[in-house]
């Protein structure tokens, strides 16, 4: 999967490089992968590329789930975190949201310089009511995306984001196959980051799907 991307020498991003380059937000995601929640618990590892540089991930043209069009542009100034899923996605969606919230609010005071943009893969299904009601549950600052078939097809493109829609038992109980990654712009916009949560980790989705109620999936398999 590796060769579909164009990664500059020196892959691996270190928290120092990310502070050091005003990308705090960044950093803090990465910095989860050394401690677990309150220091409870280890905390499932981000396996983290530098893509600086990138010819892919130029941005986006969706609606929010407030019904505002948006784009990239909206959010400079920011650090945005884009992730790619569904609202009917068992364990990787959840879990990818959580640990992001949980990013936030490491951040503290810096946590206004974050932004998370969840773009979902499903519009047949994905209203803008369930979005508006799925993504901010797990943070109010979280911003839920979607558009036509067709626009949808286009950022996932841009973003070479693998997806695959796997039949259910009925005609709207398929899952959706997809990568994981979480991709992080700087503050002008730039892809600078793809990180991606361990295995383990994605076992919370599954925690935070049961306590918000969701039924387990139909049909599929975890992404």
């Amino acid at each position: 999967m590796s060769g579909e991307y164009v990664v500059q020498p020196g892959a691996r991003a270190s928290r120092r490089r990310w502070l050091a380059a005003g990308l705090r937000p960044a950093a803090a995601l990465l910095a989860l992968a050394a401690r677990g929640a309150c220091g409870r618990e280890a905390a499932p590892p981000f396996h983290s590329i530098d893509v600086t540089g990138a010819t892919f991930g130029q941005g986006f043209t969706l609606t929010d789930h407030t019904g505002n069009a948006r784009s990239l542009v909206d959010y400079r100034g920011k650090v945005v975190v884009l992730f790619f899923g569904f609202t009917q996605c068992p364990d990787a969606c959840p879990s990818a949201l959580s640990r992001m919230a949980e990013v936030r609010r490491r951040l503290g005071g810096e946590a206004a310089d974050l932004q998370v943009l969840f773009v979902t893969l499903d519009p047949e299904r994905d209203t803008q009511t369930l979005l508006a009601n799925y993504t901010p549950a797990f943070d109010p600052s979280f911003v839920g995306l979607y558009g036509t078939a067709a626009q949808v097809a286009e950022t996932a493109k841009g973003y070479k984001v693998f997806h695959a829609k796997v039949k259910g038992q009925t005609p709207t109980s398929y899952t959706i196959d997809h990568s994981t990654f979480l991709y992080v712009h700087d503050r002008e916009g730039r892809l600078r980051l793809m990180a991606r949560e361990s295995r383990k980790g994605e076992k919370r989705g599954e925690t935070h799907r049961r306590q918000r109620g969701q039924p387990p999936p139909t049909s599929g398999r975890p992404v």
